[in-house]
């Protein structure tokens, strides 16, 4: 066992170091050491043990070592030996071990499967790596299976199993829809541990018919799909009503409500499970249960605790993760579902076993001859590992014999080694769940003494610190070191001198006498070598004059001074510093040789500021503090509030006034603009001042009108600019005489709040507004329209009074008048109530409904009696709802709509009807009190309108001339459907359209087939529904048929023109709408589907544009969420695509398009967001130095021809120019064809070479990730995800790796749909 000290503070790279312990050597690390030096093989790098490949991909074994000579390679294969000369497709890399199996070219995985080990080998012992186990990766296809409707009552708990394939490694589970959408899971469904879906409970909404299981195999890069799984929930109601439609009307009917459930645990069934789990893994418990309310999981552990930091609560608390487990985790773990009607539990016994670990690993051993050496080798696990070793890959039990090597269990003892007992041993520990291999060395060498630190090093320290001198050194037998000072010196011994045992020499207090040369001398029985270093030893730096403490007024200046004394030898640079921090860049900050100036001081200026010296070896520093203070002020005026006034004095007191003087206080330089007086009224509100009045600041005096029965007392504040004054000191008290009231309770009103009742109510008066004592109120009321006397009461002082016992809903006269101990307040005024209201008695009638269209309806009603109303008539509602769609005869759960008609309104409109659908309404009226009863239900039905979109469009299966179609029904098929209608045209390289042509299809067909197409061409298709009514709104798609396998362009008929008159032979059920080619040209301007697809640095930008004809296009785009203004890109000519450049990666950017001239005629946005930043494997040519080089020459060749052709034409010689370039002609440049504006003869070879075997899909459905898919990104519609005949969906799930060149192209490739989807997982 060798351990590495570290040595002196010098940073040399190659400074090493020897140390022993336990007799043994530790070789440094210095790279012309190591070059000479024998040592045996030692792995550096090696495959995992278990080793899933990728069946489609080479498969790489790694074996890398190193070792002294270089080791040699070999290998076996189930314990046997692999001759890889024998096999064609096995190679080994050169100066390596690592095995390459060529699978691409023919091979096949399957063949290599097996266990395999790399021996590495050389004179003095050989290493060995662990089994690796080869195993192909495998993803089989789903099991087709027959899969039947889950057909559950509401309430009922579900599971839907997901049993994916057996693949290798096992798959990642999820759960999605037909939209790659991720199925939302709650405490009440979730996904277990296998893969299955739960339902504690179903509810209505779990109702849909795509529950999909996909299983993703990460090692091939596909995903396969199950078959979607159907559920149908049955809600009482809906039971109901079934019920209902089978039984007569005499019949007692009706489903049990939805009954409440307690716990009952899906998984894991019974009431104990075992489970079994290895140190150092994760340990994953689940409970999942059924029952209604949804059931609460809580966890704990039985006689102990969970563990803290490592319990890890997941899926909504059904699963417990404990990481890193150990045997302390063994025990009884239980989990306890509960709701309110009871609970369930489950109890699991885990059991902690250990594939083996290390305690001690094995260590290299570096020995000298004769010393004596020991090989460790501990681990530990459950069960206990059995302990066996190898010398050179071979038992030791038949290794030959070495007499210096004693085996005593987990240890091998070495005594007397000699260079012949070098050898590599191996030390395997291991159980039933696994083993560990370790390689260690004995390397015994016999070398001389050498030294590593370089000759005649200088090192500098400063006066009275150590000082450390290298001496890095290695030799076997290990070397004694001795240090000597001066040429002739005498070996340094004692007290002031410190030893280590690398060799380094320090010194602790270094002095300048310690200045001088000193020399290494290692020695061993082989040899002696020295090495000779010099130490200077410098005076330390010193700050003589420090900075002092400084007071300084506002804008003067102030001087630190930093005198400094330093070795001669040393430069020293100053740093001054304010507050630890760098000065202000200010000029008036001064800096010079020892002293820092400020001028112009301010307050910003106050703080610490620091002198820092620094040489080389040493560094010091002082500090000062600098405090600003204010110049001496010069005198000013002082403005302020005003003083208060003082002096109150009340004359002239009368019943209803009274007169207030005061004298006003100190102004303080700012007139007095106003007075406000205040009152207190210490009869009914003592403590509480009241505004009163104000007067201008030139008054003094004011007349004060008062109330009756009031204790008044006043004061006076007075206002300047500055503020108010304090409030004066109040007036002395005076308290008016009582009187009758003077005014009545203001709001009366009179409400019902029981039909047969009155509830009078009205707002008390303030206290002052009594005039006296005794305040009271006169109640009064009688019927309206009938000749009856008042009815009067008097009541306290309240704000309520009920009458009880009046008929319902009558109008009343009321009246409220105040009274006192002196009389009555005057007359009041009568105001009308009405006693309580009750729910109307009767419906409306004759009810009758008007279908004004499919979606509208009008609803006419004979209004209700007033009489029966029996409140205040607030309108009526009408309650409609939709019994059934006529197209699908089938009931849902019934949504019932309201909709309020305000007054006495008799008729009202139904908008937002669903058309060809049975309906049914009632009306009711409303008053104050609710709905009275409901009209017969009324049935209509809404006529047959146009059906929605086709809910898709597939394009699928492209060949040279044919391309199938698959659409799905519209979702609102709105009537019975009659037809389809496909439209189609193909598209330019100018994207411009060319004819249209027109298929009618059958309603009950959903998929074509389109023969006779041109090949390599673009389509684009717009799909519709049809019922009786017309046409519904359409979907478009766009495909491409594959190019020519042959190779051989067919030349294109009106190339550049447009497309010929006739793209294919047209069959009966087809007929060509326009003859000729066209551009599409909208009846009104508008700008859609804008579509974007985009790499790393760009993107792709295409819309469709419908209206006039308008070249002016341009995109205006900038980053999703950002408020900083768009960044606008003109579009050259009528294109209806532009590529945008220069974008960030992964960044989400938004985008729109308009066009130039029409004011605010633009497109809807759209977000995008770039693909990672990736490393690019082109290369700009503009920037190779063979590139312009070429282009340099090519230049000097064109200028020599231009000055030859000159000369010879300014003699008189003709130069047949014309002659020659029609002889030699340049083959990649052909005239076009003046009939139809082709390129004669050209072909572009790289475009029109066969297939290459492999390209296509292998027939496991499966994508090769070499394999280029064929994107319609550039024209702004990617591609959706395609599905095999089984349901799976194929495609590689994260970003394709990049591809090897083929051909001299490299292909890039918009993002796979499969992509978007692994976000979900």
């Amino acid at each position: 066992m060798m351990r590495k000290k570290s040595v002196s503070a010098s940073k040399a790279s190659l400074v090493l170091f020897l140390c022993q312990m336990i007799s043994a050597l530790e070789v440094p690390l210095d790279s012309k050491l190591l070059e000479e030096l024998s040592q045996p093989p030692t792995i550096t790098q090696q495959s995992p043990k278990d080793y899933i490949v990728d069946p489609r991909e080479n498969i790489v074994i790694q074996c890398e070592a190193k070792g002294k000579p270089p080791p040699s390679f070999s290998w076996t294969r189930n314990g046997t030996h692999f001759d890889i000369d024998k096999d064609a497709q096995v190679t080994m890399k050169p100066n390596s071990g690592t095995l390459v199996i060529n699978i691409m070219n023919g091979g096949k995985a399957e063949a290599y499967e097996g266990v395999y080990q790399c021996t590495a080998r050389n004179e003095r012992g050989a290493a060995i790596s662990n089994n690796i186990v080869i195993r192909p990766s495998r993803s089989p296809l789903w099991t087709k299976e027959k899969l039947e409707p889950n057909q559950v009552r509401e309430g009922d708990s579900l599971v839907l199993h997901c049993r994916p394939p057996v693949g290798l490694p096992p798959p990642i589970i999820f759960w999605m829809d037909n939209a790659f959408q991720r199925l939302p899971q709650s405490e009440r469904v979730s996904q277990g541990l296998n893969g299955d879906l739960y339902f504690s409970n179903v509810q209505p909404e779990d109702t849909r018919e795509d529950y999909i299981c996909y299983a993703r195999f990460n090692h091939t890069q596909t995903i396969q799909q199950k078959q979607p799984i159907s559920v149908k929930v049955f809600s009482m109601d809906s039971l109901n009503d079934t019920i209902a439609a089978n039984l007569s009307d005499t019949d007692i009917y009706g489903a049990k409500p939805v009954t409440e459930r307690q716990p009952v645990l899906l998984t894991p069934t019974g009431s104990t499970s075992t489970k079994v789990e290895l140190r150092g893994n994760v340990l994953l418990l689940e409970c999942i249960a059924a029952g209604l309310p949804t059931p609460v999981i809580r966890w704990i552990k039985e006689g102990g605790e969970l563990p803290a930091n490592r319990t890890f609560f997941e899926n909504f608390k059904k699963t417990l993760k404990i990481i890193d487990v150990s045997e302390a985790d063994s025990g009884n773990y239980k989990c306890i579902a509960r709701n309110i009607l009871g609970s369930a539990h489950h109890v699991i016994s885990v059991t902690v076993k250990a594939a083996p670990y290390w305690i001690t690993a094995p260590r290299n051993l570096v020995l000298s001859p004769g010393e004596d050496g020991t090989l460790i080798c501990r681990a530990n696990g459950n069960p206990k590992p059995n302990i066996s070793w190898l010398a050179n890959g071979v038992p030791i039990a038949i290794a030959p014999e070495d007499p210096s090597r004693k085996v005593d269990g987990d240890t091998i003892i070495f005594s007397h080694v000699q260079e012949r007992s070098s050898a590599v041993y191996q030390c395997n520990a291991s159980n039933e769940y696994g083993y560990l291999l370790a390689n260690a060395f004995v390397n015994v060498l016999a070398e001389p003494p050498r030294i590593l630190t370089s000759a005649n090093k200088l090192y500098q320290v400063i006066s009275d610190s150590p000082a450390l001198l290298d001496c890095a050194y290695f030799g076997s037998p290990k070397p004694e070191i001795e240090w000597f000072k001066g040429v002739k010196g005498s070996i340094l011994r004692g007290n002031e001198y410190i030893f280590h045992d690398n060799g380094t020499l320090e010194i602790p207090v270094a002095q300048k006498d310690s200045t001088g040369t000193y020399t290494c001398v290692a020695r061993n029985e082989l040899g002696k070598i020295q090495n000779e270093v010099q130490l200077e030893v410098k005076d330390p730096t010193m700050i003589i004059k420090q900075p002092e403490y400084k007071v300084v007024q506002r804008y003067g200046h102030v001087s630190f001074e930093c005198i400094i004394k330093h070795d001669s030898t040393l430069l020293p640079t100053v740093i001054w510093l304010k507050d630890n921090d760098e000065l202000p860049d200010d000029e008036r900050f001064l800096v010079g040789k020892d002293n820092l100036t400020i001028m112009n001081v301010t307050d910003r200026d106050d703080g610490t500021y620091t002198c820092i010296v620094n040489t080389t070896l040493d560094s010091v520093s002082a500090s000062a503090v600098l405090t600003v203070v204010a110049a001496p002020p010069t005198p000013a005026i002082i403005y302020a509030r005003p003083n208060p006034p003082f002096d109150l004095e009340l004359t002239g007191q009368l019943e209803r006034s009274v007169e207030l003087s005061w004298i006003p206080g100190d102004e303080n330089n700012s007139p007095i603009t106003n007075f406000v007086i205040e009152y207190e009224d210490g009869l009914h509100e003592p403590g509480v001042w009241h505004y009163q009045t104000e007067v201008p600041g030139t008054q003094t005096t004011v007349q004060l009108k008062l109330s009756p029965y009031v204790n008044y007392s006043f004061r006076v504040i007075a206002v300047n600019e500055i503020g108010r004054s304090q409030p004066s000191e109040p007036s002395e008290q005076y308290l008016t005489k009582s009187a009758n009231p003077d005014e009545n309770p203001s709001n009366v009103q009179g409400i019902g709040s029981e039909p047969d009742n009155l509830v009078i109510t009205w707002e008390s008066l303030k206290g002052f507004q009594s005039n006296g004592p005794g305040l009271q109120y006169k109640v009064s009321w009688r019927q309206k329209d009938v000749d009856d006397e008042w009815t009067s009461v008097i009541v306290a002082n309240v704000s309520k009074y009920i009458v009880s016992g009046t008929p319902t809903f009558v109008p009343y006269e009321i009246k409220v008048q105040a009274l006192n101990d002196l009389g009555y307040a005057p007359e009041p005024s009568e105001v009308i109530g009405h006693s309580g209201e009750d729910l109307p008695m009767v419906a409306p009638g004759n009810v009758q409904v008007h279908v004004v269209n499919s979606t509208l309806a009008k609803v006419h009603w004979d209004p209700v009696p007033l009489k029966t109303v029996r409140g205040h008539l607030q309108g009526y509602k009408v309650y409609y709802w939709k019994v059934q769609s006529l197209s699908r005869r089938s009931r849902r759960h019934v949504e019932k709509k309201i909709l309020t008609f305000r007054g006495n309104k008799t008729f009202g409109m139904l908008p937002g009807l669903e058309p060809y659908s049975s309906y049914k309404l009632n009306v009711r009226v409303v008053n104050g009190k609710g709905e009275g009863p409901a009209s017969p239900d009324k049935v209509f039905k809404t006529p047959e309108g146009v059906p929605s979109s086709p809910s898709f469009l597939k394009i699928t299966n492209p060949t040279l001339d044919s391309l199938t179609l698959e659409w799905g029904s519209p979702t609102h098929p709105n009537g019975v459907l009659t037809s389809y209608i496909l439209k189609f045209q193909p598209i330019n390289n100018t994207h411009e359209l060319g004819p249209l042509v027109e298929i009618r299809i059958p309603a009950n067909e959903s998929s074509l087939i389109l023969k006779n197409l041109n090949y390599s061409t673009r389509y684009k298709f717009y799909f519709n529904a049809q019922t009786s009514v017309g046409s519904g709104s359409q979907i478009t798609e766009e495909a491409v048929t594959i190019m020519d396998e042959a190779g051989i362009l067919r030349p294109a008929v009106g190339a550049g023109k447009g497309y010929s008159e006739t793209l294919f032979a047209t069959s009966p059920v087809m007929h060509t709408v326009r003859p000729t080619f066209y551009k599409v040209q909208p009846l009104y301007p508008r700008i859609r589907n804008v579509t974007t697809a985009a790499a790393e640095t760009y993107a792709n930008i295409s819309w469709e544009y419908e209206g006039p004809d308008h070249a002016n296009f341009y995109v205006e785009y900038g980053v999703a969420g950002s408020k900083e203004d768009w960044k606008k890109e003109i579009v050259n000519g009528s294109r209806s695509f532009f590529v945008l450049k220069g974008l960030t990666p992964g960044t989400a950017y938004k985008v729109r398009v308009g066009a130039e001239g029409l004011s605010g005629f633009r497109s809807s946005e759209d977000v995008f967001e770039t693909g990672p930043a990736m490393a690019s494997r082109q290369v700009d040519i503009a920037t190779q130095g063979w590139f312009i080089g070429l282009m340099c020459a090519v230049a000097l060749l064109i200028l020599i021809l231009l000055i030859v052709c000159f000369i010879r034409r300014n003699k008189g010689g003709k130069y047949p120019v014309k002659e020659k370039e029609d002889a030699h002609a340049d083959p990649e440049i052909q005239p076009m064809k003046e009939d139809d504006g082709t390129f004669g003869e050209y072909s572009d070879a790289e475009d029109h070479k066969p297939l290459k075997k492999g390209s296509r899909t292998p027939s496991d459905r499966t994508v090769k990730k070499e394999d280029s898919d064929d994107s319609l990104v550039d024209y702004g519609e990617g591609v959706n995800g395609q599905f095999n005949e089984d349901g799976s969906f194929i495609g590689q799930y994260s970003g394709k790796k990049e591809k090897e060149p083929a051909e001299g192209n490299e292909s890039s490739e918009a993002p796979s749909p499969v992509n978007a989807m692994n976000s979900f997982v």
